[in-house]
């Protein structure tokens, strides 16, 4: 049986071609037919034109995931940490395989620009590597007072994930539940199916035991519900939107599981008044269109000296014409399009709020880039006289709009950066680095990033107040997905 056949995609390869029907889901080591029979149409965010469909699951098959998942967990979390290991090897050796084909089913899928869907690709690779050196050196029996501490794996986990980077997702949840001997049940999102699908054809020629990893298209109402309600799972592990993550804290509270939830932000990029702005004005314009602003992370609130405002500006300015917005196709480009017609609409209305709200357009603004109609391209937009309490200051816009807020000294810039229901990432720049870092104390974020743009994969990452709850990567991500058991005597 040809490998497209028995992965469920009719008739087709992954050349991008023709129309694919992906009408197969991951459950107990096999792909299967789904029990749902809706089905979602794949749009291009480039030119608006359907390139696929895919079969989505119900709550029905939810709950045979979740209870291959339970079944598996009897033995899985009897492993030892040196077969867990040789499973994340095998895990990231198979992804490793495909990870060229993985990129390019992400422009098309997605829209994400060549640049960011290679870079995208290699934090993905990251989640196993990182999984990998955190269980080499982690000890799950600790001695406490006279008492021997036992970490031991949760059960079942429910992995939610949104559009944006999914597989890079996939593999940093799923890596950790592995690396902790928990089995896992992932809710992608309906609009990643095809980087989905290839996904899920590399884990499973990674020869994982049945169960431990399931993989259920569908959408949130359904298939998310079941799993964040279901008695059976243990943890959820979400990724997505503040409002949607408050609903899924209410639904599981119901069986008191335990969760990760990883939210929305509207981080602040400081430049302080001796940062060196030839280096720092195109790092921040790299934060803020960050694929393509499409990132809970990116930095859409530049906040400048007012003594450097108008360089500030005049540099942006020169600047942007090197982050051209286009075919996320080209080597070039540096923006792509919005996810879906809907976000361009989002995007949009942002823009013209922002503009009746009094805050001036220094490039962008409404429509789309010349030559880009077919397409959801946004005009990257930065605007200037903004003030933080402005509503394109305050909420997340996930597109390419920049707000320029400026600040008298380095105490405002703290206080305004801090103003925010958020407080996921954070950006400080200055020639001083250990001034940089004395500043990076006082913000409340969970990441703040020092004169560049770095991940530390064993790093925490995790948001303070709407931003989430918990952590992810490294220990501490790894702690989350365990229960310590005091044997005292």
């Amino acid at each position: 049986m040809a490998i497209a056949e028995l992965c469920g995609i009719n008739n087709q390869t992954h050349n991008f071609n023709t129309m694919k029907t992906i009408d197969s889901i991951y459950i107990n080591g096999e792909f299967v037919k789904p029990q749902g029979n809706q089905v979602f149409d794949l749009i291009s965010p480039t030119t608006n034109k359907q390139i696929g469909q895919v079969v989505l699951g119900n709550e029905h098959d939810a709950r045979t995931a979740i209870a291959a998942a339970k079944e598996a967990f009897k033995t899985f979390s009897q492993t030892t940490k040196a077969e867990r290991i040789e499973y994340l090897k095998r895990m990231h050796k198979a992804v490793s395989r495909r990870k060229d084909e993985l990129v390019d089913v992400m422009v098309e899928e997605y829209g994400g620009t060549l640049q960011f869907c290679r870079m995208s690709m290699e934090f993905t690779l990251s989640g196993f590597t990182a999984a990998i050196a955190t269980l080499e050196k982690f000890d799950f029996t600790k001695k406490m007072g006279f008492s021997e501490v036992q970490l031991t794996p949760l059960g079942v986990v429910g992995i939610i994930i949104p559009w944006n980077a999914s597989n890079g997702f996939i593999a940093g949840k799923l890596a950790t539940a592995v690396a902790a001997g928990c089995t896992a049940v992932i809710k992608p999102s309906e609009m990643s199916a095809m980087q989905t699908q290839i996904m899920a054809e590399c884990l499973h020629e990674a020869g994982l035991p049945a169960g431990v990893f399931n993989i259920v298209n569908g959408l949130g109402e359904t298939v998310g519900a079941e799993i964040s309600t279901h008695p059976d799972v243990a943890k959820i592990s979400f990724t997505g939107s503040s409002t949607v993550g408050k609903i899924i804290a209410r639904e599981a509270s119901a069986t008191l599981k335990r969760y990760t939830l990883e939210l929305g932000g509207k981080s602040p990029n400081i430049l302080l008044e001796d940062a060196d702005f030839s280096k720092a004005i195109p790092t921040a314009i790299a934060a803020a269109f960050m694929n393509s602003g499409q990132a809970c992370v990116a930095a859409t609130r530049l906040l400048v000296p007012e003594s450097r405002l108008e360089e500030a500006k005049e540099l942006i300015q020169t600047m942007l014409p090197l982050f051209p917005v286009g075919d996320p196709k080209e080597e070039t480009t540096a923006i792509g399009p919005m996810v879906s017609q809907k976000q361009y609409e989002r995007v949009q209305g942002y823009i013209k709020l922002g503009i009746e709200e009094g805050a001036s357009v220094l490039t962008g603004g409404l429509g789309h880039p010349e030559g880009l109609e077919n397409g959801n391209f946004v005009k990257p937009t930065v605007f200037y006289n903004v003030d933080n309490k402005m509503r394109i200051a305050q909420e997340e816009i996930f597109g390419p709009v920049l707000s320029i807020i400026t600040y008298k000294d380095e105490a405002e810039a703290v206080e305004i950066a801090n103003d925010t229901i958020y407080g996921l990432q954070a950006y400080v720049s200055s020639v001083d680095t250990e001034r940089a870092r004395g500043v990076a104390s006082q913000i409340n974020a969970g990441r703040v990033l020092v004169n560049g743009l770095n991940h530390d994969p064993e790093a925490p990452f995790g948001g303070f107040k709407q931003s989430g709850i918990g952590r992810e990567f490294g220990i501490y991500g790894l702690e989350a997905y365990l229960e310590p058991k005091a044997l005292i005597g």
